[in-house]
């Protein structure tokens, strides 16, 4: 499939989750949020539709697509104003690990009911310390007998309240060279010496953000996702569909609030002009459109990379297009919010709280300096300054 050109397919899912994000919409999330609960309705009918596994392997449930698939499930849920965070978590990293690289049993365990919603996974590696240099963190496994013991504490960790289980980021010990290399367990929230403390955070989202603890949490052996000695290939196996699935939260967020600055800006007339006839009107938000295709189509690049197995492609395009989304998403938001006025300040058109949101884009899950250094080091060769 040529990467910029959708299958007869992919355009009917696109309409048909356009579809079912209309029927809820900003409202409905705006609901959730005031009320304290997440989008249970809205995340049970997507999966009963098959939407949320639609990346998954259709022998465990899921549609047989990719991340492809998936990003154009979240993008048209955004548009529609009614985003699902945890698509970016649940399906899109931690079921991409666990097809990828988990055993049969896990693979049994836990991939269906991803895939319709019923079982949601929580996916933690951000550390107080080390920010998004994963090559920092510090939380570590060791053995004892067959079990593992986990130590070290996560932060800003994404719906651990909703998750049956969290896919946990830690180190291992090398036995040759003694250094400490990245692996990935499952974690039941349960688990004796398991903590999670909430975060009060100023950002409106019905996904809440958590701080977590572990304390010399046991884990069977079988709590390890894939070879122990995989570590990074693995690590990065989730990391690319998560910075696919941010650039797509954050062109549907884009969409949605272009959307809402075009209606006005027909609408709302002064001197009996509609305002969007004014070139100071119209040209920002033409721009506005153009940044949202462009990160689009590098998003589509990114995601088509990945689905064809090229990993290595697939970092380099996704991380472009998080960069990409995330500025054209805030400037978009920007936009729209500046074409209403004082009117995009308030609760009715539902656009200021916007703002906050989409620098999200920005700065989760790596932030764009970060995206930055990679392209620096990574595309045009510079030496690093770290």
């Amino acid at each position: 499939m040529n990467p910029v050109i959708e299958s007869e397919e992919q355009k009917d899912l696109r309409a048909a989750v356009a579809a079912l994000g209309k029927r809820y919409g900003r409202d409905y999330i705006t609901r959730t949020v005031a009320e304290g609960r997440h989008p249970t309705e809205l995340w049970a009918e997507a999966g009963k539709l098959g939407y949320l596994g639609v990346n998954l392997p259709e022998e465990y449930g899921g549609g047989g697509g990719g991340v492809t698939e998936l990003s154009i499930v979240l993008e048209e849920l955004g548009a529609a104003g009614s985003p699902l965070l945890m698509l970016v978590v649940s399906p899109a990293i931690c079921g991409t690990v666990i097809a990828r690289f988990g055993t049969e049993e896990q693979k049994r365990a836990w991939l269906p009911g991803i895939a319709d919603g019923t079982r949601t996974m929580a996916f933690g590696i951000t550390e107080p310390d080390a920010g998004s240099n994963s090559h920092r963190i510090t939380t570590t496994a060791r053995r004892d007998g067959d079990d593992w013991l986990l130590t070290g504490r996560k932060v800003f960790i994404s719906g651990v309240d909703v998750a049956d289980a969290v896919l946990i980021v830690g180190r291992t010990e090398d036995a040759r060279t003694g250094r400490l290399k990245p692996c990935l367990f499952i974690v039941p929230p349960d688990a004796e010496g398991f903590r999670r403390n909430p975060i009060d955070m100023e950002l409106n989202a019905a996904e809440k953000q958590f701080e977590l603890v572990l304390d010399d949490v046991r884990l069977p052996a079988d709590a390890l996702v894939g070879d122990e000695d995989a570590g990074l290939l693995q690590l990065f196996a989730g990391l690319n569909p998560e910075r696919i699935m941010t650039a797509a939260f954050a062109i549907g967020m884009g969409r949605y609030a272009l959307g809402r600055a075009l209606d006005y800006a027909r609408e709302r007339t002064v001197w009996k002009t509609p305002i969007g006839a004014h070139q100071a009107i119209a040209h920002p938000l033409a721009r506005a459109h153009i940044d949202l295709e462009l990160a689009r189509l590098m998003m589509r690049k990114a995601a088509h990379l990945y689905d064809a197995g090229d990993d290595v492609g697939a970092g380099e395009a996704a991380n472009m297009a998080k960069y990409a989304a995330g500025e054209a998403c805030v400037n978009a938001v920007d936009q729209a919010v500046h074409t209403l006025g004082g009117n995009g300040l308030t609760r009715e058109y539902g656009l200021a709280s916007l703002i906050t949101a989409a620098r999200v884009a920005r700065i989760a899950p790596v932030s764009r300096e970060m995206i930055l250094n990679y392209v620096s080091h990574q595309s045009l060769g510079l030496p690093k300054s770290y």
